[in-house]
Formats: C-alpha cells, sequence, structure tokens
C-alpha cells in the first residue's frame, strides 16, 4: 500500500468521525460514498461490509460513555434492537444479492429522502422520564417494533449503522428527548452493525486493512468533531441543516452516477 492510498483511507475514516461527533449521526450515510468513489475498494458490497464493520466498533466506543452518564434508555433499545436485527439480517441478505448499480442507485435515493427529511421541522413533546413498562407497553411496543424493523431492514440493506434513522426513531416512538436517543441508538447501532458485518465477513465481503484505517482515522475524527460540536453549540441547527444539505448533494451525485 502506497502513502497516498494509507492518507485516503486513514482521512475518510477522520471524516466520518468528525460528522459523527458534530451531529451525533449520520456519518456512516457518507463511508459507502467515500469507500466507492474516494477510497475506490473495488465493488458496492465490499464497501457496505467495511463500512459495517468499522461503525460497529466506533459505535460500541460511543456507547460506553453515554451508559455511563445515564443517557441510555436500556428496555427501549432492548426491544427496538430485537425488532431492528431481524430486519438487518433479512436486509443484509437482500443487499449481497442486489446488484451493484441498483445498489447504489438505491442507496442515493436514501441520502436524498434522509437529507429532505432533516430539513423539515420537527417538535413533539418531549417526555424526559419515559420507561417501557406494563403499563405503557401497550402504547411504546407497537411503535418501537414497527420502527425498529423498518430501520433494521434499511441498516442491513445498505449497511449502514442507522443512527441518523434511529435517533428520530426513538424520539417519535417514545418522545424521548435528543440526548436520551443519541445514547440509546447506540445500542442500537452496534447490534445492527455487528448483524450486517457479521453477515458480510462470513461471505468474505469485507476489507479487513481499510476496515483498521476506517476505524483509527474515525476515533482521532470522533475526537475532533466532539470538540467542535461544543464550541459550536449555539449553531447546532446550522451544523444539521448543513450535513442534511450535503447529504442530498451526495445522493443526487451517487443516484445519478448510475443513470
Amino acid at each position: 500500500m502506497d502513502t497516498g492510498t494509507f492518507l485516503t483511507r486513514l482521512c475518510s475514516g477522520a471524516l466520518i468521525g468528525v460528522v459523527l461527533g458534530l451531529v451525533g449521526g449520520g456519518g456512516s450515510i457518507l463511508a459507502v460514498p467515500l469507500l466507492v468513489y474516494v477510497v475506490r475498494i473495488g465493488s458496492t458490497h465490499a464497501a457496505i461490509g467495511t463500512a459495517a464493520v468499522s461503525v460497529a466498533l466506533n459505535a460500541l466506543a460511543g456507547l460506553i460513555g453515554h451508559a455511563h452518564a445515564g443517557r441510555v434508555k436500556w428496555r427501549c433499545a432492548g426491544v427496538f434492537t430485537t425488532a431492528g436485527v431481524t430486519g438487518a439480517i433479512l436486509g443484509a441478505e437482500l443487499g449481497k444479492a442486489a446488484g451493484n448499480e441498483r445498489l447504489l442507485f438505491l442507496f442515493g435515493l436514501l441520502m436524498i429522502g434522509v437529507g429532505l427529511w432533516m430539513l423539515r421541522k420537527r417538535r413533539l413533546p418531549e417526555v424526559p422520564d419515559v420507561r417501557l413498562t406494563l403499563e405503557s407497553a401497550r402504547a411504546l411496543l407497537p411503535r418501537l417494533v414497527s420502527i425498529g424493523l423498518g430501520v433494521g431492514l434499511a441498516a442491513g440493506f445498505f449497511g449502514i449503522g442507522g443512527g441518523f434513522l434511529i435517533v428520530p426513531g426513538l424520539m417519535l416512538a417514545t418522545r424521548m428527548p435528543i440526548s436520551y436517543a443519541v445514547g440509546t441508538s447506540l445500542v442500537v447501532i452496534t447490534a445492527l452493525g455487528l448483524t450486517t458485518a457479521t453477515s458480510y465477513a462470513l461471505s468474505g465481503i469485507v476489507d479487513w486493512t481499510v476496515t483498521a484505517l476506517l476505524i483509527a482515522g474515525g476515533v482521532a475524527g470522533t475526537a475532533v468533531g466532539i470538540v467542535l460540536g461544543r464550541t459550536l453549540t449555539a449553531h447546532k441547527d446550522v451544523l444539521e441543516r448543513g450535513f442534511a444539505l450535503v447529504t442530498i448533494a451526495v445522493g443526487i451525485y451517487v443516484a445519478t452516477s448510475t443513470l
């Protein structure tokens, strides 16, 4: 591996990490386009499998800090994760069966849709003390299971951690504040990422050298992103809108490049 290739892969991981640190999710959706168009990993399937491994391990590392701070709703996470893993298993098999061009086109459409959704005003009354109990199960369980299943299908099919879908999904299902949704989402992201990664690894569709460099760059990038995020707290909405626009632009490029 030459120096240019080494630095490209390391910087790609760092960029994903910075985005994760700044906006609390969504970095994984950039991983596949980066691996395909910048790192030039070889195939969309290899990019998906490789991204899934790095996303899962980075999410696991982040979960430790959130759990220590008490920002994880474990019962809600358990139900959402169980439904999500079921969807991810099916999604990963469907993704591996799809052709490279079709997979990239659908991925581009997903990015455009997510970006447009992020630009919407979303204001629901928050319930900070929400808990999954026998009393609340009738209302919470159907929403947690259905949304978790849908997110899992997308995560498995496209090989993404799904943080940009899981966080709003948890908020929609339970109305928990975003700080709890971010922490709780890391349980789900870790499980979905490991499910997808295992499926692709067993099929031999993971580039472990690239994975190691993505993780190394991601750790450094996440640290930088968190620091920048604290500094730019007053402009959080601007950052999220900016990321949404970048997501839409990349999605349009990915989708049109396959036509």
